[in-house]
């Protein structure tokens, strides 16, 4: 075989060897980006990793058992807010619908903007806590030194009750922790000329 023709068969080869490391690389790129979406789906589905529900109408029915809830709030050490619970926790029967505030406040100088995550505790309890209105996962605006009451509309589904694995839970913790959104969908400074509207719920 001459030299001119093996130098041509291994460049194919590596050619062939490169488009393959391509496409691999493109798949495991498109892969990554499918995860986040399709996780956060199986999370919401199954209540995975304290992730709860979300409702449109109340509790079908209502049973004697009572649950305890508890109210944590978190903030990032990178927004200067403070951010609580209006109060630490509340017993309802489940089925029975709730409703509590937190409260958010600037305390910085300058505009900021934030959003929340959340998840509940027990983890294996999140498919079973529904929530009708909720402010997670929506952009907040605060203007220095502004307070806003953001509620939060729940209930416990009573077919935690026919669950095994959590018979022995009597509380069940929802935790908020806020984070600074560095580059808002709306710019603040936008937000500012825009006509006064209510706080988002």
């Amino acid at each position: 075989m001459s030299e001119p023709q093996t130098n041509n068969d291994m460049s194919r080869s590596n050619r062939k060897v490169a488009f393959a490391c391509v496409g691999m690389f493109a798949t495991m790129v498109g892969a990554a980006y499918a995860a986040v979406p399709l996780y956060d789906l199986f999370c919401r589905v199954t209540g995975f990793g304290g992730t709860t529900q979300v409702a449109e109408t109340d509790a079908d029915y209502v049973i004697d058992r009572k649950i305890t809830i508890r109210f944590d709030g978190n903030v990032n050490q990178n927004l200067p807010w403070e951010f609580r619970p209006e109060q630490r926790s509340v017993t309802l029967r489940m089925g029975e619908t709730g409703q509590l505030a937190y409260i958010a406040t600037n305390d910085s100088a300058a505009p900021t903007v934030g959003t929340s995550t959340y998840n509940v505790w027990p983890p294996a309890a999140g498919i079973y806590f529904n929530k009708l209105d909720c402010f997670c996962f929506t952009e907040q605006v605060l203007e220095p030194g502004e307070s806003v009451n953001m509620p939060v509309v729940f209930f416990v589904d009573p077919e935690l009750d026919k669950d095994p694995e959590l018979e022995h839970v009597r509380e069940i913790t929802l935790s908020y922790t806020f984070f600074p959104v560095d580059q808002p969908e709306q710019p603040v400074a936008a937000r500012a000329d825009a006509p006064a509207a209510e706080t988002n719920m």
